[in-house]
């Protein structure tokens, strides 16, 4: 959930509305005054089309968090591709033009050398330089870029930053996981105020780190979020807190709250328990809680973050304490005009059913500073 290239973003956020794809048609196609789709129920996900880019809809983003090892060194990356659309009324008839614009964002967090480094780029979708293909999974910007196999299953990252790059192979242990209900995620009240949104929960990941003049082998593991929508939040919402969790025996948790600008939250937030086998159940916003146990505030932003979390699933017995492995995890993104938004690896220590349970997770949080990314 992030962005990028603030002049061209807030152009498109600006005209923000709908747009679906590779899965069955809504009962009745619904769209925004620019003529994009807006996500509505019933959808049916097919995969790997619904891997591809979803035209149809404004705004789009394939999202990858994950944890690598080096031997005795850990990493945190996250790696972020955007797209968003722009109304046909902006178009150029020229080589240039382009409905989408696309956006990266690269991060890497060294535990052992307590460093945060990252890396945004945006460009018009034309010439080549960047693009989402809509008839396989591929997108590419700046060098970066992220695909499918041929076989269907395994997926490749490349992403290459100034003071960084990554080479990865991954590779699903589960099948995909639907969040929401009828394959829409409702963010807010209101049709269309939703999006269409899945998770690998848990992809093997080995690869390449190229960090400081060394190339470091890794092996890790990774999930990725791909989310499809043509809504923005309304004023009367600040942001939200994201959280991933990947439990040492097999297990997975998503939660997100959507923060209100008065301060409560969303009765519409969500989370997806899911089980070792890839069931899933899903969590509405009364099952489960939570709870900062702290807080840090950025020396560049001056943004006051909660840093630290208790989440509590009380119907599955769980509670789970998250901690930062750095508490700078901070992203700039000056392609998208100065979004800023904490996007980190976390520790993951708890009980589950009355026995210990450990992990790894990642947590996002946005609007505490400036405004949402969408």
């Amino acid at each position: 959930m992030s962005g990028r290239a603030r002049h061209a973003w807030w152009i498109a956020l600006a005209l923000l509305a709908a747009t679906p794809a590779s899965g069955a048609e809504p009962a009745a196609v619904l769209r925004n005054a620019d003529g994009f789709r807006l996500a509505v129920p019933p959808y049916a996900y097919r995969f790997p089309a619904d891997h591809a880019s979803h035209p149809q809809y404004q705004i789009e983003w394939w999202y990858y968090t994950g944890h690598l090892a080096a031997g005795a060194r850990r990493f945190g990356f996250e790696m972020t591709f955007f797209r968003v659309g722009l109304p046909a009324t902006l178009e150029r008839r020229s080589a240039w033009a382009s409905r989408d614009l696309v956006f990266l964002h690269l991060a890497l967090t060294d535990e052992r050398g307590r460093r945060f480094l990252t890396h945004d780029a945006s460009h018009r979708a034309a010439l080549g330089i960047a693009g989402a293909d809509s008839t396989r999974y591929r997108v590419w910007l700046d060098g970066s870029e992220a695909w499918l196999e041929p076989d269907g299953r395994t997926q490749r990252l490349v992403g290459r930053a100034p003071e960084f790059g990554l080479d990865l192979t991954l590779v699903p242990a589960k099948p995909p996981v639907i969040h929401g209900h009828g394959g829409v995620s409702q963010k807010t009240p209101g049709e269309g105020n939703a999006s269409h949104y899945y998770s690998l929960t848990r992809l093997d990941v080995t690869g390449t780190l190229a960090l400081g003049g060394d190339s470091l082998a890794v092996l890790g593991q990774a999930w990725m979020d791909h989310e499809f929508a043509s809504n923005r939040l309304s004023a009367t919402h600040r942001g939200w807190d994201w959280f991933s969790v990947q439990l040492d025996d097999g297990r997975e948790l998503m939660l997100y709250q959507l923060r209100r600008a008065h301060g409560s939250v969303e009765p519409l937030s969500h989370g997806t328990w899911v089980e070792r086998d890839g069931s899933t159940r899903p969590l509405a916003s009364e099952a489960f809680r939570v709870i900062p146990t702290g807080s840090w505030t950025s020396p560049r932003t001056k943004a006051r973050y909660p840093m630290g979390w208790r989440l509590e699933v009380p119907g599955e017995a769980l509670a789970l304490t998250l901690t930062p492995t750095l508490p700078d995890q901070e992203l700039v993104a000056n392609t998208m005009g100065g979004i800023v938004y904490w996007e980190g690896s976390v520790r993951v220590h708890g009980t589950l059913r009355g026995a210990p349970v450990a992990g790894v997770g990642y947590t996002e949080l946005t609007g505490y500073t400036g405004r949402a990314p969408y």
